[in-house]
């Protein structure tokens, strides 16, 4: 498996940052070579990184210029990365076509709340012109709204993936200090619902659709 995942979205606070430290440190865990590419001037990841230290995985690495993305890339991969998650900021269409131009697959990480889901749907049409795989992924709701994100998703226009991550304080409460919801609580809920949307994820991967092998 060798494949480059992008997460794109139009709206800030979708959890696109939250999605990528999540699967990458999960990927890590599983034991794959996986990079996180920070796109975002902002730099939370490259942050998290940090806070995370200098000689920890996963690799964590800045990247705010779109022209120089394909290169570094490209790099990683010769360097023997089989995952590359390129973490995107909101409202930036440079970046977004740059991550989607070299992605195999993108996910469009959304909340399942109206204006969010306006922001995901043109994030869907926009997909549909770069003609790449794409899935949404359901963040930060309640963990019970079924009903809810089955109606939301009908208006997305791209497949849902059949994982969600719900709203829940293991996602967010160790950041500060460079960890993830598996570092902090490895057999909580927040940790098997990254572990399932993981193991979603790397099927499709080593399935082989959208992936350089």
């Amino acid at each position: 498996m060798q494949a480059t995942v992008a997460l794109i979205g139009q709206k800030g606070g979708s959890g696109r940052t939250t999605l990528a430290i999540h699967l990458a440190v999960e990927a890590d865990r599983a034991g794959v070579p996986v990079v996180l590419v920070d796109t975002d001037p902002q730099a939370t990841a490259a942050l998290w990184g940090q806070w995370r230290g200098k000689d920890s995985t996963p690799e964590v690495l800045d990247c705010a210029a779109p022209p120089l993305l394909a290169g570094k890339v490209a790099a990683l991969r010769k360097a023997g990365a089989q995952l590359i998650l390129i973490d995107t900021p909101p409202h930036a269409n440079a970046t977004a076509v740059a991550a989607a131009s070299i992605a195999d697959i993108i996910l469009i990480p959304v909340r399942a709340r109206a204006f969010d889901l306006a922001a995901a749907r043109a994030t869907a049409d926009l997909v549909k012109t770069w003609k790449k795989p794409a899935w949404a992924v359901f963040m930060s709701g309640s963990p019970t709204a079924t009903t809810i994100h089955a109606d939301a998703a009908k208006v997305l226009g791209v497949p849902i993936a059949p994982v969600r991550l719900p709203e829940r304080a293991d996602f967010h409460v160790g950041l500060a200090d460079g960890q993830a919801a598996q570092d902090l609580a490895p057999t909580g809920k927040a940790a098997h619902e990254v572990a399932a949307l993981w193991a979603w994820l790397r099927t499709l991967l080593t399935e082989g659709e959208g992936t350089h092998g």
